[in-house]
Parts: structure tokens; sequence; C-alpha cells
């Protein structure tokens, strides 16, 4: 049972940081795109950033120069460090992982339960 697990949400004032975790386990054969989406009330789910490699990266115009997405293959891990949040990310931010699972023999679409990020004006 393949599943992603975030972590790293919270309260912080606008101009501060936070660190977004998000773990993949299960019997997993290769994890290729991971990503970040969020979703803020009343709105849709909206792609943040995406890594395939450290040299393969796309981000929402929204967040160029303040977000910086990165992979720990080792540890079946993204990561999402967030600089000088506004008020307006504050939203439910999602995992999302392209992986195939053993005995699948084709990658699937997971998705984590999601973690809160307030920032506070």
């Amino acid at each position: 049972q393949v599943q992603l697990v975030e972590s790293g949400g919270g309260l912080v004032q606008a101009g501060g940081s936070l660190r977004l975790s998000c773990v993949a386990s299960g019997s997993i054969i290769s994890i290729n795109a991971m990503a970040w989406y969020r979703q803020a009330p009343g709105s849709q789910r909206e792609l943040v950033a995406r890594v395939i490699s450290s040299d393969s990266t796309n981000y929402a115009d929204f967040v160029k120069g303040r977000f910086t997405i990165s992979r720990d293959n080792a540890k079946n891990t993204v990561y999402l460090q967030m600089n000088s949040l506004k008020p307006e990310d504050t939203a439910v931010y999602y995992c999302n992982a392209d992986i195939e699972p053993a005995r699948v023999h084709r990658a699937l679409v997971f998705w984590g339960q999601g973690t809160q990020v307030t920032v506070s004006s």
C-alpha cells in the first residue's frame, strides 16, 4: 500500500518561512515526478511546483523566487521550502507523486492528505 504523508504546515506571519516535507512509503518500484499543489477555500486546486530531477523543476508564477522544491530520492521525500510567505499563500498544501507500485507495472498518481499553511498579516 503506497501512501504519501505530508508534514511541516502551520501558522506563520507574513514574511516568514516554512518547510514542507512529504514522504512516500510502501512497496515502491520507482517514483517519477513529485509535486506540491495547494487549495484555498473556495478555489480550485492549483500546481505550486514540480520536480523530476534537480535539473528539471517548474514553478507557478506566483511562487517563483520565493519557493524552492527539492527531493531526496534515497528517502523518497520531496520538500517545499517556502520563504517570504504572503497571506495569499494560505491554503491546504497537497503532495502529489507519480509512483509505480510493486506488481502494478505502470505509474499511478498518488496524493497526500494535505497540510494546512496559514499566513497571518
